[in-house]
């Protein structure tokens, strides 16, 4: 081991490598877990051979210190906090609130829209808001539909109002408990969960009245190319079986729809062998009758996972369930048992397509003779054929080339089907797991309680968070594969490899030295230009960088900065939080910017039109903030 004397070297080292990520996170030419894990091993192969000795002659860049970021509670719950907003969607809990916007008709269309940017906003201080923008993108367009207006002048503020409700809570972005950790790591104490409530609020509401009132103003009208796509949406003609104990029966058409099933285009009722065409108003749904009906892949997915016994038998669930409980031969131990009895129980349902190519040996046979469940494990729920309608019986029709089957199955059996089977052409990108309403009151409930008990202090948000996590797993919102999925990798080696960029930056001067020329500008003697300053350099590098990278990388600038010119190092790392919010700028700059991108059909310079405008306007709030509320 090498002792260079000389700590201006270790610092000029640490601040190349800084400079290195700043350009290839800018530039994303490899993809940002790969640069993430190059910093890293350049800063422990630089620590292992040039240490920086502290008082007692141990070294503050070793692997101990630069790899203790992988350990940092604020990574467990950003973690756990993902795992929880997976469980939020997988049981659709906040379906039924943000529906409520739709199915009522006293609101006009205009004012729920308005409403569901406030819920998103609301929520988003408390829930990863990711999940939220999935739910309400396909609200937020049947009411764009409704009011007569284009998805291009409504999605960007949808993801503008979430990214503005996560300025609030500690909760409310992953950056904003990245920040915390760092301060931990410099010394301070942790921030509390409503410490920049207030603040954040303020802020909330000033983006908000531009979301709301300048915004629109700024967005294109694509409005024929969002109709054209919207229209080339397939339908899938189904079979709907009334049982004698099934809900609806005794149903009648209001205004040409069945109450329990509005997104279904009856086509057909065949009773006791006569077939009833539409028109159906006024007729009531009997014990016995077999609907032929056409819906979407989504709505028929609703069905599904809410009703299941209008699409499948108590056989057909029954038939499923074992499917997804037997081990196949080669997942079985001596004695008969299966290698893996909980992957196997825990085997995610889902829909998927397939198509039926030219020289399939089912062509030409009904989908009874077929008979997918015996054949794959699967229930073919819908049919698609666009030469013609179909008005039969689905198990009657008679298989083509080019159909396109919906079918319902464990994951593991269609997985099988894809390469397997050349009778069967398993779409790419089709297949969806289905949702569990059931499970969505449990879900509500361990999430709210997640939320109060991080709230109050009675747990630590890390405790309370992988709490969460772990009984959402235990009572059934979501598996453990599905857990494992929304973990997102480049946010678990982003945030290590930060945190050792910024315990190097620490350790070696480089974070005071930073800090040092930044108040050799004009007026550095004055806090508030110093905050305002700070403001406008971080929200400028989170449209370029990630909000992560640039929450951890200059937390340690802030914190110098502050504490030089005797400023509260608080408010100095709640400047820091806000700024690395505002991610409006760039379509990379947060995910839920590109989530709307494509509904939105946007451009990049339709973010920088629309962004720059809401950085400056919350700038020039901000300072206003900081002058009155923190009397800087």
């Amino acid at each position: 081991m090498i002792s260079i004397i000389n700590t201006d070297f270790h610092m000029w080292f640490v601040l190349a490598v800084t400079a290195f990520a700043v350009y290839f996170f800018a530039r994303e030419k490899y993809p940002m877990e790969v640069t993430s894990v190059g910093i890293l091993m350049a800063l422990l192969l630089f620590g292992q051979i040039f240490p920086v000795p502290d008082a007692n002659g141990r070294n503050l860049i070793d692997a101990y210190h630069l790899l203790a970021g992988f350990a940092n509670p604020a990574l467990l719950s950003v973690l756990a906090l993902l795992v929880m907003g997976q469980a939020i969607i997988r049981t659709d809990s906040l379906r039924p609130l943000i529906q409520l916007f739709v199915k009522s008709g006293f609101l006009p269309p205009w004012l729920s829209i308005f409403f569901i940017l406030l819920f998103v906003l609301s929520f988003s201080a408390f829930l990863n808001n990711t999940p939220l923008v999935i739910l309400a993108i396909p609200i937020m367009q049947a009411l764009a539909v409704s009011a007569g207006l284009s998805d291009s002048k409504i999605m960007m503020p949808l993801s503008f109002a979430a990214i503005l409700g996560g300025m609030m809570t500690l909760v409310g972005s992953s950056t904003n408990l990245l920040v915390s950790s760092a301060m931990v790591e410099l010394g301070y104490e942790a921030l509390g969960f409503f410490d920049f409530f207030v603040p954040g609020a303020m802020l909330a509401a000033v983006g908000l009245a531009y979301v709301v009132f300048i915004l629109p103003f700024f967005m294109p009208n694509r409005k024929s190319l969002t109709q054209s796509l919207r229209g080339d949406e397939k339908e899938f003609v189904a079979e709907l079986d009334v049982t004698e104990d099934s809900v609806l029966v005794d149903m009648e058409c209001v205004d040409g729809r069945f109450p329990l099933l509005p997104d279904l285009d009856v086509r057909l009722i065949q009773r006791q062998g006569h077939l009833i065409l539409p028109p159906f108003e006024g007729y009531r749904i009997e014990k016995g009758d077999i609907i032929i009906a056409a819906a979407t892949r989504d709505a028929l997915a609703d069905i599904l996972s809410k009703y299941p016994g209008f699409l499948l038998s108590d056989e057909e669930v029954k038939a499923i369930d074992d499917k997804e409980k037997t081990p196949a031969p080669e997942e079985e131990e001596e004695g008969g048992k299966p290698a893996d009895l909980e992957q196997s129980v825990a085997e995610t349902r889902i829909l998927a397509e397939l198509m039926i190519p030219p020289a399939s040996r089912f062509v030409d046979m009904t989908i009874d003779q077929v008979d997918f469940l015996r054949q794959f494990g699967t229930i073919v729920l819908g049919i698609q054929r666009r030469a013609r309608v179909v008005r039969r019986r689905l198990g009657r029709i008679r298989l083509e080339p080019g159909d396109v089957l919906l079918v319902a199955g464990p994951q593991g059996t269609v997985n099988e089907m894809r390469g397997q089977n050349s009778d069967v052409i398993v779409l790419s990108g089709s297949k969806k797991e289905l949702p569990i309403p059931k499970k969505a009151p449990v879900a509500g409930f361990i999430f709210l309680m997640t939320v109060l008990l991080a709230s109050t202090g009675v747990l630590s948000i890390a405790v309370a968070s992988f709490s969460g996590a772990v009984l959402l797993i235990a009572t059934g919102c979501l598996n453990i594969r599905q857990a494992t999925r929304a973990i997102d990798r480049k946010i678990i080696f982003l945030v290590g490899s930060m945190l050792a960029l910024g315990v190097a930056l620490q350790a070696t001067g480089g974070a005071e030295f930073i800090a040092s020329l930044l108040l050799k500008v004009p007026f550095a003697d004055q806090p508030l230009f110093m905050a305002g300053m700070l403001f406008i350099l971080v929200a400028f590098c989170t449209n370029i960088l990630s909000n992560n990278a640039c929450a951890i990388l200059f937390t340690p600038i802030a914190m110098n900065m502050a504490v030089n010119m005797g400023a509260d190092p608080i408010v100095f790392a709640i400047t820091v939080i806000f700024a690395a919010n505002c991610s409006f700028a760039s379509p990379i700059g947060y995910k839920t910017n590109l989530l709307v991108m494509g509904p939105g059909h946007y451009r990049f310079k339709d973010f920088m039109r629309a962004g720059i405008p809401l950085v400056l306007i919350l700038w020039v709030a901000y300072i206003v903030i900081a002058k009155f509320y923190y009397g800087l």
